[in-house]
């Protein structure tokens, strides 16, 4: 609570009386005035940002409340618009590819965390079980279709041709003759059902309730990864104000770490700090 102190009419002498004005006294700086919104994608997340919103009150002064979206194109909208102060969805790839038709508008300010992206497949135990002439979904915007067909290349299903975002035309070897669908990355879930296969990012696999250890295969993490790592994000006029990196120190803590190690495990990896090898 923001608390003022005046001091008003002191008596000076027999019959005097005198008005002091002083300046007002706060206990607390003016950024406990501002109130942030964050957008995130999905809820599973929601929790750990109520935390986060706990230490940006106490520590910084700062009301952050958080808004779930349901995909990936509306938030980098709602930042540029103004309409959202920022977002903690996406990674340092899905923003450069964004920005490229979007005019620069969006800017990182902070890591958040690393999460492998997964192949799921019903009835199968391990990549080499997948049938040929299988259907494998993978989401449909560039960003993380190219890391998904990234990571079937891995997993030794195609291989590609070499370039940044690689989609379905750069499959140079397809052995199993795979059908892979491109859909919107929050119906991979869906997919996986209805198809068999399914690449799926861990927010949407985590909304899902399907369990991460039931992934026939794990994205490696290794130097390459980099582009990958989750950010906070905001619009380019906002990247240096001083509420906004506060937040980011209010996410990189010790016990932002607890909490993803102890709610994801291996799933959501700290990435403020991190070494990739």
């Amino acid at each position: 609570m923001n608390k003022t102190f005046k001091i008003g009419v002191v008596t000076i002498a027999a019959g005097l009386v005198a008005s002091v004005a002083l300046p007002t006294v706060t206990t607390v700086s003016a950024a406990s005035k501002k109130t942030l919104t964050v957008g995130i994608v999905g809820t599973s997340d929601a929790k750990l940002w109520k935390e986060v919103a706990k230490t940006a009150k106490k520590k910084y002064g700062i009301t952050l409340k958080t808004k779930v979206f349901t995909d990936y194109n509306t938030p980098n909208k709602a930042l540029a618009d103004g309409s959202l102060n920022l977002n903690a969805f996406q990674h340092y790839n899905f923003l450069n590819n964004w920005n490229k038709s979007n005019k620069d508008a969006v800017k990182a300010i902070g890591k958040t965390f690393i999460t492998p992206i997964r192949l799921y497949a019903t009835g199968v135990k391990s990549v080499k079980d997948i049938k040929d002439g299988a259907t494998i979904a993978v989401p449909n915007d560039p960003s993380n279709e190219g890391r998904a067909l990234t990571l079937l290349q891995s997993a030794g299903l195609i291989k590609l041709k070499t370039t940044d975002l690689p989609t379905v035309k750069d499959i140079t070897e397809n052995k199993k003759n795979l059908q892979i669908k491109e859909i919107a990355a929050d119906q991979t879930p869906s997919a996986l059902k209805s198809e068999g296969a399914a690449v799926i990012n861990t927010n949407y696999a985590q909304d899902a309730k399907i369990k991460l250890s039931s992934a026939i295969y794990v994205e490696p993490i290794d130097k390459s990864s980099e582009q990958w790592i989750n950010i906070i994000a905001v619009a380019k006029k906002n990247v240096n104000k001083t509420e906004y990196k506060d937040i980011v120190k209010a996410y990189q803590t010790k016990a932002t770490k607890t909490y993803l190690k102890k709610t994801w495990g291996d799933a959501e990896i700290p990435a403020w700090g991190i070494t990739l090898k």
